[in-house]
């Protein structure tokens, strides 16, 4: 099991502290959760502190943009570091072309479906992406609790990678923790998001290491 810890639930008062504990962990990725206040209805942070991350983070960025429009900002993502970049189905009206447009770009392409959103609306893209995120929790705010249909859900687009042959990782980000992780690792998840589960967590390190275990 590969682990993205997201950046979201640091303490950003204290940012090099938090990445310098996440470059020393056992860590895959670092997930960035960048909202609008359109898309989702919060706001989180932009290119400057995307770029500020990237240049102490030793781990990929696996950076996920709730936003509105996400093709416009295609190749500043790239400038300021960023290894994955994560887009959601609902966003774009494009997706195929947005698809390749990040792949030219040099970075790896996923898309990011909703709780709504079945997987099926990714059949004629899937064999195109590196990675595919469903939501367990509706987007826009760290700490909200699981939707277990999130675990059929992960079956659904295991089966449907295997059957077209796609390579795209499955990553799962919302209301992860040590007991939700082992159920989506059974039904077929590559990759765990958890935000609050590890940094509210007396020992961050350790808790991605079980995250990693599962």
């Amino acid at each position: 099991m590969l682990v993205s810890p997201s950046l979201l639930a640091a303490d950003f008062g204290n940012l090099d502290r938090e990445i310098d504990m996440l470059n020393q962990s056992n860590a895959d990725l670092i997930h960035l959760d960048v909202m609008d206040g359109v898309f989702v209805p919060n706001i989180s942070f932009g290119f400057p502190v995307i770029e500020a991350i990237s240049k102490r983070a030793t781990k990929p960025l696996d950076v996920h943009l709730m936003i509105v429009h996400p093709e416009n900002y295609i190749g500043r993502l790239r400038d300021v570091g960023a290894t994955i970049m994560n887009v959601h189905q609902e966003a774009c009206i494009h997706l195929d072309r947005t698809i390749h447009a990040i792949k030219d770009a040099g970075m790896k392409a996923a898309v990011t479906l909703n709780p709504s959103t079945p997987v099926m609306m990714l059949e004629d893209v899937i064999t195109e992406l590196d990675m595919v995120l469903l939501m367990s929790v509706n987007p826009g705010f760290g700490g909200q609790k699981f939707i277990n249909n999130a675990i059929e859900k992960t079956r659904r687009l295991k089966e449907l990678i295997a059957r077209t042959g796609s390579k795209a990782q499955i990553e799962i980000d919302g209301g992860v923790n040590d007991v939700t992780g082992r159920s989506l690792a059974h039904a077929g998840a590559d990759i765990l998001v958890a935000g609050s589960y590890i940094f509210n967590s007396q020992d961050p390190s350790a808790t991605i290491d079980l995250l990693k275990s599962l």
